[in-house]
């Protein structure tokens, strides 16, 4: 362009467009060279570990798995399910260890005493005793006391232990992220609200005293079917015929159990007792060994016999 008259202001104003264009390099470059600094004490995958898995692998099996199809992480991916970047944070090794491979149904505070008797597990959790677990991980409590035992939306998927314990590793990981507060607490009314939009008014509060009830003395089966429920035994063994974690229970007493070496064994008394004692004793077939802890620590003899007498009563 010319300017005749000396009066055009196109040269100024593109050295200063020039100059400001500069300035947005620089301090793009400087951002991103601040980002790669670790002082800002962001942690890296490949130093994060649970037992002998690493975070790099778990990363692996949750992509395999298309977990992000239904959850988010770090407030990315579908909505469906929660959002899972600070679950280890919030539940703790053994919840996640109770739950993946039986994710079909809730733990039980009997699921969560039993994983902390892998020595791993309560390592990594820092505690031993289920009352310390809760202190330090406040999100198990919660969900054991409002959901332990019932029914979950997510489907029984075939993790392998190992894969359990890298998918443990990622998400120990993804709570240790600083997020820098991504993605924002929802802070919408209180919770009992909320709950009532969502499921319904709760049935009110019975105000007459009721009449007390004599206990009665449950028998040996329904003992047994209590303890079953309670130690969470029912999330990895139905009593359908349905293929869940472990072998179904109905019609198994005195049946014929094909095992992983080859052998045959009647499922009796003695046998069904060592398989609760000692699961690792004898794997059945086409079932992964090491999945199921020993409850030998967990139950007496006479809890052990109950929940034989009501598998004796599945037919």
């Amino acid at each position: 362009m010319s300017c005749p008259d000396g009066s055009c202001k196109e040269p100024a104003k593109r050295s200063r467009a020039l100059i400001m264009l500069g300035l947005m390099m620089l301090v793009f470059i400087a951002l991103s060279g601040i980002s790669f600094v670790k002082t800002r004490g962001q942690v890296t995958p490949d130093t994060v570990s649970f037992a002998t898995h690493n975070a790099i692998d778990g990363k692996r099996i949750f992509q395999a798995y298309n977990c992000m199809g239904c959850h988010t992480m770090v407030g990315n991916g579908a909505y469906f399910a929660p959002d899972l970047t600070k679950e280890y944070a919030n539940a703790g090794p053994a919840w996640l260890a109770a739950f993946l491979p039986s994710a079909g149904g809730w733990p039980t505070e009997g699921a969560l005493k039993t994983q902390l008797l892998n020595k791993d597990i309560a390592a990594d959790a820092g505690v031993t005793t289920i009352a310390d677990y809760y202190k330090k991980y406040p999100g198990a409590k919660e969900r054991v006391e409002r959901r332990g035992g019932k029914s979950s939306y997510m489907p029984n998927l075939p993790f392998s232990t190992d894969e359990v314990g890298k998918l443990i590793a990622f998400l120990k990981y993804t709570s240790e992220m600083n997020t820098e507060g991504w993605p924002p607490e929802i802070k919408s009314g209180n919770l009992e609200k909320r709950i009532e939009l969502a499921h319904g008014p709760s049935a009110p509060a019975a105000t007459a005293t009721a009449t007390p009830v004599a206990p009665v003395e449950m028998t040996p089966a329904a003992h047994g079917k209590q303890l079953a429920t309670d130690m969470g035994c029912m999330a990895c063994h139905a009593t359908d015929g349905k293929r869940l974690v472990g072998p179904a229970w109905n019609g198994i007493y005195n049946s014929q159990v094909k095992l992983a070496d080859g052998s045959t064994v009647i499922a009796d008394d003695a046998y069904l007792t060592e398989s609760i004692m000692q699961p690792g004793a004898k794997t059945v077939e086409s079932y992964p060994k090491g999945t199921m802890p020993a409850y030998g620590t967990l139950m007496t003899d006479d809890d052990v016999k109950a929940i034989v007498a009501y598998i004796k009563t599945l037919k």
